[in-house]
């Protein structure tokens, strides 16, 4: 009797394993890949809805061409780009969804007296027309010019705005928003840009014809130095219940506080 008493205590105990196992895995997760400029506003997104939801979130910070392939081959649920979609990209079977707008500052050392470029004349500096600062009402002191590597979409926005696509002379070419700033805070020299939501207080963002990057100044379009930021997934295949949940939940009303908490501009 009591060998028959032990052995259904142990099948009791494996069922009750089991239905633990299959509840979380019905809590599912979701995984996003791509723009490490969005990482401020994405981790606070997905903070907020693995606290409410229990569903697993994980972010991995590449770069906006590595999210785009990495929906494309399924190796995430959802993509994140801080450009929009090429219509190459479109006809590969990719649907872009805008989440927010963001600021590209343009950033240069606490210790340079420049503080306002036009947009004319940043696409003459980082095209080699200006070489020294002296030339823009600054330090007689070379301009170093600081930007990110082919892909990001950082890149791609700034250089589309500026009308710089493949004209620009960096002297270095960087993997990471924060890299950038990193870079530009240890160098008196040099100019950079990144996401208006990164920016710290090691480095000073300059305006551009006169306007900062504010969120209102972004939100009504007069800092023409902005990008969205984009949810790429694949247009003829669903998403996972949890992956579909967590998109849901980040572009509905609910999310936009902690959109605007994140420094940039909700587009719902």
């Amino acid at each position: 009797m009591k060998k028959m008493i032990t052995m259904m205590l142990a099948a009791l105990l494996a069922i009750s394993m089991l239905t633990g196992c299959g509840g979380s895995e019905e809590a599912g997760s979701v995984a996003t890949d791509g723009s490490t400029s969005m990482e401020k506003v994405i981790g606070g997104l997905g903070e907020a809805f693995q606290s409410e939801t229990g569903i697993s979130f994980t972010y991995n910070p590449t770069g906006s061409g590595s999210g785009i392939k990495a929906v494309q081959e399924g190796r995430c649920d959802i993509g994140l780009s801080s450009r929009d979609l090429k219509a190459e990209e479109k006809e590969a079977g990719l649907t872009g969804t805008v989440l927010a707008y963001d600021g590209i500052a343009v950033i240069v050392n606490p210790e340079n007296p420049v503080s306002d470029l036009s947009v004319e004349t940043i696409a003459k500096i980082y095209t080699g027309e200006i070489t020294n600062w002296s030339e823009v009402g600054g330090n007689d002191a070379e301009i170093v010019l600081i930007g990110r590597e082919a892909g990001s979409g950082t890149r791609d926005g700034f250089e589309s705005i500026t009308d710089t696509e493949d004209a620009c002379q960096y002297r270095q070419e960087l993997t990471s928003t924060g890299d950038v700033i990193t870079t530009v805070a240890q160098n008196p020299g040099a100019i950079g840009y990144a996401s208006v939501a990164s920016v710290k207080d090691t480095v000073k963002a300059l305006t551009v014809d006169g306007v900062a990057a504010t969120e209102e100044n972004i939100k009504d379009g007069s800092y023409v130095v902005q990008r969205p930021f984009v949810l790429v997934t694949k247009s003829d295949a669903k998403l996972s219940d949890a992956a579909q949940k967590f998109f849901d939940y980040i572009t509905s009303s609910d999310a936009n506080e902690i959109i605007s908490a994140a420094g940039v501009v909700s587009a719902n």
